[in-house]
């Protein structure tokens, strides 16, 4: 079946006792045994499995063309999940791409991932570099993050994964900003894909949840990741799993117009005389429009632009906004904006003047009306 026809149909069926269409949702904590002892349903306790979660992991895992899914309480423990699972693989060291979402860095700095796995940083838009390190102590698994945040750094999956498995590396790839409607992870030779499905998963920004896919390559990280999300009980709750349920269905629909939405205030953007760069691979011009073009079928919902006058001058604009807020998160139905360096703190590799937009569903010249009354006060 087509993307817009799984995102419906996989992981839901007819409610077999009241035949209802949308799936009821399960909020029971714990579930009745038979006689025997057993579980004739193949429910026992919430923290296990729930009728909710299993259907969204069925259906994530058939987006993405998957094997299995396992769904966490939010992304950064699937993040954290899949870096502990793959501890058995025999050289517990994580190549990190040098533009990755600060909450990793994060990760790893501030809790024990960073003082039970050896890390380094490489920029794998540099392959030779990817190679280097490989070469010198090898790793268990190289992380990639397509397009990154905040930069819009695109890598070469394709690239990535052949030179890790020739080092006989696992490749793990943050799929939340290219989604399995706009980037194929597995079919480009990726071995794990992760979603903070809290974004454009769900899609409303009201619902939070993570969840690893594993490829066939990776099959044996899946009893460690169930273990994990069961006895550390890192679980998402039926009722957001429900939510996720919901929001999947539209997911292809609002991808395109986030995609459409985007290129138009990219190219608005790009002729403003305030802006000194525009970060989104759908401009010709952008570093990553050749590979993106290759590896995705629509160039995403986000984008970065730098303003000219660095930090005052960027807050400025985005505290004139009217129709654009102010929030952090991305991947809803309104469009947001945020100052990334001030909200990453000191350590932060976005430039001074760089304004990050998940660009949302609104009419796109309304948007574009309100950035352009901001950048001309």
């Amino acid at each position: 079946m087509k993307l817009e026809t799984l995102a419906i149909h996989a992981g839901r069926s007819t409610d077999p006792t009241t035949g209802a269409v949308t799936a009821p949702l399960h909020m029971s904590t714990t579930f009745e045994r038979a006689g025997d002892g057993s579980f004739p349903s193949g429910f026992g306790y919430i923290r296990e499995a729930n009728p909710n979660r299993n259907a969204f992991e069925t259906c994530i895992a058939s987006l993405e063309g998957g094997s299995a899914a396992i769904a966490f309480s939010s992304g950064m423990a699937a993040i954290a999940a899949v870096i502990e699972a793959h501890s058995d693989l025999g050289r517990p060291r994580v190549i990190l791409p040098a533009d990755i979402y600060f909450g990793v860095r994060s990760l790893v700095a501030k809790t024990d991932i960073g003082r039970n796995f050896d890390t380094a940083i490489v920029d794998l838009t540099d392959l030779d570099q990817l190679r280097a390190t490989l070469a010198d102590g090898g790793a268990s698994l190289v992380w990639v993050e397509t397009p990154s945040n905040p930069l819009i750094t695109v890598i070469d999956i394709a690239a990535v994964s052949e030179i890790a498995h020739e080092a006989s590396a696992l490749v793990a790839v943050d799929n939340t900003w290219g989604t399995p409607i706009l980037q194929r992870p597995f079919e480009l030779g990726a071995d794990i894909v992760i979603h903070s499905a809290t974004k454009y998963v769900g899609g409303h920004s009201d619902t939070m949840l993570g969840v690893v896919v594993i490829g066939s390559e990776a099959v044996e990280l899946s009893a460690a990741l169930r273990a994990i999300q069961n006895h550390k009980g890192s679980v998402p709750s039926p009722f957001d799993c429900w939510m996720a349920l919901r929001g999947v269905q539209t997911l292809p629909q609002r991808m395109v117009a986030h995609c459409a939405n985007a290129q138009a205030i990219a190219e608005a953007l790009a002729e403003h005389a305030s802006v000194e760069t525009v970060l989104y691979p759908g401009l010709t011009n952008d570093p990553g429009h050749d590979v993106a073009k290759r590896q995705m079928s629509g160039f995403g919902g986000m984008l970065s632009f730098i303003v000219a006058g660095g930090v005052a001058a960027a807050m400025e604009v985005a505290g004139r906004l009217q129709l654009v807020t102010r929030a952090t998160s991305l991947g809803g139905t309104h469009t947001l904006i945020e100052h990334r360096a001030s909200i990453e703190g000191p350590d932060s590799m976005a430039p001074p003047g760089l304004l990050r937009m998940s660009v949302g569903l609104e009419h796109p010249d309304d948007i574009i009306a309100d950035l352009m009354n901001a950048l001309a006060a």
